[in-house]
């Protein structure tokens, strides 16, 4: 029985060591500017025993020509919006595109686990070394968890009770 509790007891710990494990996260955490990146966002669980129904992405400022996977039983939205600069895409210069991108109406069981999936391209001008944040949303019947805290400078995502998923830029 002391074996049992010793081994529960470690569990615990590394469960409370590791909080980060409990946060959607993204698949691949380290990409080059000025390259293509499909984002999978993991998204571990439902919102505290509920069931999730929508998932919201914020685009962050660089990442840029997103188009985003629909998924089975999910509807699909995006919002539209302005660039903070404009970008040469196959010979095209885009000064907005997708700024947000809703995935709704879908059922993620707090015991389940999915992926949500978008691709787009880094911009050559980001600074490689540092992170891009996708500020993400579960809502819930009852609530919503917010993954949307961006380290600020000397701080690391570790330091926060809700981290945004983080993608490190290296150089191309």
């Amino acid at each position: 029985m002391v074996h049992l509790s010793v081994r529960a007891a470690a569990i615990a710990a590394l469960l409370y060591a590791f909080p980060a494990a409990a946060h959607v996260t993204l698949e691949t955490q380290e990409a080059k500017a000025g390259s293509f990146y499909k984002a999978v966002f993991r998204v571990p669980h439902g919102c505290k025993g509920e069931a999730m129904h929508t998932l919201r992405v914020r685009i962050p400022d660089g990442f840029y020509a997103v188009k985003p996977m629909p998924k089975p039983g999910w509807k699909l939205d995006t919002v539209i919006g302005a660039y903070t600069q404009s970008y040469s895409d196959h010979g095209r210069t885009l000064t907005e595109g997708v700024r947000e991108v809703v995935w709704s109406g879908g059922s993620l069981l707090d015991a389940h686990y999915d992926e949500f999936v978008l691709r787009g391209t880094l911009a050559d001008s980001l600074p490689t070394d540092k992170k891009l944040y996708f500020p993400t949303v579960q809502e819930c019947a009852g609530g919503a968890e917010r993954w949307i805290e961006i380290p600020a400078a000397g701080k690391s995502p570790g330091d926060y009770k809700s981290p945004a998923p983080g993608l490190k830029l290296l150089p191309r």
